[in-house]
């Protein structure tokens, strides 16, 4: 087993991501065409785009589980582009699918325990339950019984409980009921307040708009445009336009 190296992260201000001229294939496929974005410690950032812009395909090149890729990914200062997904996950980055990957047969307790500590820190069950009091009423069922947003809670639950502080969510949101909506807009400024370091794939601006610093938007397999929060009042319409909604 590899040793995940001691984690320093870096200054206020300065990148822990930094992802540079990032291109991504399926088979002959070639669906990244140079996306560049940085993600500073601390921040919520989402990538907004259309369905095919290339939003989850970037989060899986960062992952490492799209073999077929080049340019730069630099998580606080390391390499990860030629890295397995082992060895991202080890360095202290965690993704959560928008499938969710709950193992059905299994109870949400025996879920949670599934994932390995990867580093120091990781939340206990009883920090998880905390967040997500949802499932502790739900402790003994299986991941059949769960309705969508209990899945959500108990995907994120799951990576929280590896040690893992830089997390990357694909469509933490969709199909899901507005009330639990908020329940995951709550859970994540809970997790900027502890902390954590998020890279958001979101559709809906705005409840990406209510968690998030900032946004870049993703086009066509690259990044065409970054917007603060502070400015995305002024830029409604350019979304709408962005987005087709």
């Amino acid at each position: 087993m590899v040793e995940a190296a001691p984690l320093i992260r870096p200054e206020a201000g300065t990148a822990e991501l930094a992802v540079r001229d990032l291109h991504g294939w399926y088979d002959e496929s070639h669906v990244l065409h140079g996306i560049n974005f940085d993600v500073r410690p601390g921040e919520v950032v989402t990538l907004l785009g259309r369905n095919g812009a290339g939003k989850t395909t970037t989060l899986k090149a960062i992952m490492g589980i799209l073999s077929k890729r080049t340019g730069s990914v630099r998580f606080m200062g390391r390499e990860l582009i030629g890295l397995p997904a082992r060895a991202i996950a080890r360095a202290g980055i965690a993704f959560c699918p928008e499938e969710r990957g709950i193992f059905s047969s299994l109870s949400v307790e025996e879920n949670l325990m599934l994932p390995p500590t990867i580093r120091d820190g990781g939340l206990s069950r009883d920090d998880v339950l905390g967040i997500f009091p949802n499932l502790r009423e739900r402790l003994q069922s299986q991941g059949t019984k769960l309705s969508g947003g209990e899945q959500q809670m108990l995907a994120i639950g799951r990576i929280l409980r590896t040690g893992a502080k830089f997390l990357l969510l694909d469509e933490p949101t969709e199909g899901l009921a507005p009330v639990i909506v908020q329940q995951i807009g709550a859970t994540l400024r809970t997790l900027k307040q502890r902390g954590f370091t998020i890279v958001l794939v979101e559709q809906n601006f705005h409840f990406a708009a209510s968690v998030a610093d900032r946004h870049y938007v993703v086009e066509q397999g690259r990044v065409i445009d970054e917007i603060s929060d502070a400015e995305l009042a002024a830029n409604t319409e350019k979304l709408h336009a962005y987005l087709g909604v």
